[in-house]
């Protein structure tokens, strides 16, 4: 059995630059402060990581969980106002590329993404996305993105699997990868990387990168 992951924004869906604008705004609209928006800077790049390091730099103490709800809510409304007004796309072939590996017996599927759950799932569903039979982790369940894909490898019920490969699209993916021993496809051009597609309309192409025909 062979688990195949993936992150979401970058990856799945064509997010990230108006996810991360939101992100900042939300942020600074509830501390009053702009964020320095160089993500490979953090610690963990995931919404609870950055935000804990945010609060942690400026020696926020009190009322942190207040805080965390107060940026998610506001974020959440966001990243919803948005999609309502431009929508989102996938990347492209990514609902196929989903579908071929759904209907394989050699293959688990799984979600793990920095983001929260709720923007997570309002992107994914925009970009008509079916991930209702896919396990999922994010930033509600960890902090740190190691702990995230080690939940949805669990939730995957791959914890033996023969090989696990690991999709996303920037270096704290590679990264995190690495630690656990994934191989790792690069998605886009955020990076070198010898081993990275455009998108997923080769689908031939890129099951041979994952060892599989």
């Amino acid at each position: 059995m062979h688990l195949v992951m993936f992150d979401i924004d970058g990856t799945l869906v064509q997010s990230t630059g108006f996810d991360s604008d939101c992100f900042q705004s939300s942020v600074r609209d509830v501390l009053g402060t702009h964020i320095d928006p160089n993500w490979g800077r953090y610690t963990h790049v995931t919404d609870d990581g950055v935000l804990g390091q945010i609060l942690d730099e400026h020696n926020v103490r009190e009322g942190r969980e207040r805080i965390f709800g107060s940026v998610k809510e506001l974020f959440i409304q966001r990243i919803a106002n948005h999609i309502a007004e431009h929508g989102v796309r996938p990347v492209p072939g990514a609902r196929e590329f989903l579908a071929a590996l759904a209907a394989r017996d050699d293959v688990r599927l799984a979600l793990a993404t920095g983001g929260w759950l709720q923007t997570a799932e309002l992107k994914l569903r925009a970009a008509a996305i079916d991930y209702a039979e896919i396990p999922i982790a994010t930033s509600d369940d960890h902090y740190s993105r190691v702990k995230i894909m080690e939940t949805a490898a669990l939730r995957g019920g791959c914890g033996q699997c023969v090989s696990k490969t690991y999709f996303g699209d920037a270096d704290w993916d590679m990264k995190a990868s690495a630690k656990l021993g994934y191989n790792f496809v690069l998605v886009g051009n955020g990076f070198a990387y010898g081993q990275s597609i455009a998108d997923y309309t080769d689908i031939g192409g890129i099951l041979a990168l994952i060892g599989l025909r």
